[in-house]
């Protein structure tokens, strides 16, 4: 289960960047030299930078005020009005001597094609204003995300570190700064790999690489360095626990742009709505980093999203644990989809279960079928059945397009799965009366509702065994 993000109240400080997209299409050369011609069909500003950490806390659900300096120019102004709307508390600080930073990304063919900056910076000579807006904030907060993309805004973070931790408040620290000796004393430091190799001076091969890591942790009186690794997953060291080597979760790679914001966001608001668990923040944060860049731009991970790509279906399409039909079916709901159930020994598939089980898929948009245990048609059907073992049985139901999620269960009725799903719609096939249903209760007082579908005639699976034994 997902932790709790609305318990967190995130105060994240750094360099503010306007990301703006123009995205066209490409068909020919251009004319005038050996490039490609874009024709810009539209574009789109988003919030880029520390904006961008605010903006992945924002769509977690937890309160986020963001402090950093902008040019005292519209893009400033624009940046803000983006924030906001986000519902992020925003602490602007302009600068008549600087510029907003933009980020410009020109997008054919869903591939970036080129990309170009604009900014002017001089918020280093301004940073007494920003630390004093610093303290002002700090007593409204439980976590504290620096992030830091080297353009003067946290020129002086290590009296912010200080300040902090001073107050007992976690500081996560995403660095740029060559040296990385001024992020010493903070909770978490989450590098790149390459950014770490520099740092920590490593050239080339490095049989003891895990030992230098641990002495540059130390060195920096690090709680943690968590070092993101592109394809390669992720690494955590933290003080007093094994190495946390972390696969990537992407399926496909779309676009990178923004994942080591994600992952910095995501772990320091699990971190604080878990009660201090760094691991499993970190686990979440790999999650939600797999999601992001599978998206085109700086794009934000959603709860909902996140909940079922941190649990995974099994190694079987469609065939799914109960603890993972649950958060399944609280997902479907949330995006507004009717929920069918449906269940049964399913021991011999035949095509009075195909009608039946296309009928209960008309009544919604996801369908579950619920199995019964070996031992459980054992006491249904006597001794002798099943005939297929309870995973042969699941993974022909998978087979089915109109089947969408299948699941066992061990009592002789699926009625305490059946309350614990609490389906929109519950249905049987048979002579029944709805009343006589397992769940029928648990579903009606849930407001759904209960059907009872007829069976084609001619077709049983108890019939159809026996006229092979007869055969």
């Amino acid at each position: 289960m997902l932790p709790d993000f609305s318990t967190v109240r995130a105060l994240v400080v750094g360099d503010l960047i306007l990301d703006r997209y123009h995205y066209g299409s490409v068909s020919r050369v251009s004319p005038e030299a050996p490039v490609q011609l874009v024709q810009v069909e539209h574009s789109e500003d988003r919030p880029g930078g520390a904006a961008y950490v605010a903006a992945n806390i924002a769509a977690l659900g937890a309160s986020v005020h963001l402090l950093g300096f902008s040019g005292a120019d519209d893009e400033g102004k624009k940046l803000q009005a983006l924030v906001q709307r986000r519902g992020i508390h925003s602490h602007f600080i302009p600068d008549a001597d600087s510029r907003t930073s933009i980020k410009t990304r020109v997008i054919g063919r869903n591939q970036q094609l080129l990309r170009f900056d604009v900014e002017k910076s001089t918020h280093r000579y301004h940073t007494d204003q920003l630390q004093d807006q610093f303290a002002e904030l700090l007593p409204a907060v439980n976590i504290v995300i620096l992030s830091d993309y080297a353009k003067g805004c946290l020129a002086e973070v290590v009296a912010l570190i200080k300040h902090a931790r001073h107050a007992g408040v976690p500081v996560f620290v995403d660095p740029k700064q060559a040296d990385f000796g001024v992020y010493r004393g903070a909770t978490v430091l989450t590098p790149n790999w390459q950014e770490f190799l520099q740092a920590a001076d490593v050239h080339g091969q490095h049989d003891a690489i895990w030992q230098v890591a641990e002495s540059f942790r130390q060195r920096l009186e690090l709680q943690a360095l968590l070092i993101t690794h592109g394809g390669q997953g992720m690494h955590l060291l933290e003080q007093g626990r094994e190495i946390l080597d972390l696969p990537a979760k992407a399926r496909e790679v779309y676009d990178v742009t923004g994942a080591g914001d994600t992952v910095i966001a995501v772990t320091a608001c699990a971190y604080r709505a878990n009660g201090g668990h760094l691991p499993a923040a970190v686990r979440l944060a790999n999650y939600a980093a797999g999601l992001v860049v599978e998206k085109l731009g700086t794009a934000t991970v959603h709860p909902a999203e996140l909940a079922v790509a941190a649990h995974p279906p099994s190694q079987t399409a469609g065939i799914h644990s109960e603890a993972e039909m649950v958060d399944l079916v609280a997902q479907a709901k949330r995006n507004g989809e009717r929920i069918v159930m449906t269940n049964g020994c399913f021991d011999v598939l035949h095509a009075g279960h195909v009608h039946y089980l296309r009928q209960a898929a008309d009544l919604g948009d996801r369908l579950i079928v619920a199995v019964n245990g070996d031992d459980s048609v054992r006491a249904l059907k006597g001794d002798g059945r099943p005939l297929n073992k309870l995973i042969d049985r699941m993974q022909v139901l998978t087979a089915l397009a109109m089947v969408d999620w299948v699941v066992s269960f061990s009592e002789t009725t699926p009625e305490r799965l059946i309350a614990r799903l609490l389906p929109d719609v519950l249905v049987k096939g048979g002579d029944y009366q709805a009343q006589e249903l397992a769940g029928y209760h648990a579903v009606i007082n849930n407001g759904g509702q209960v059907k009872v579908l007829s069976y084609q005639e001619g077709h049983s699976s108890s019939a159809l065994i026996d006229r092979l034994r007869l055969s």
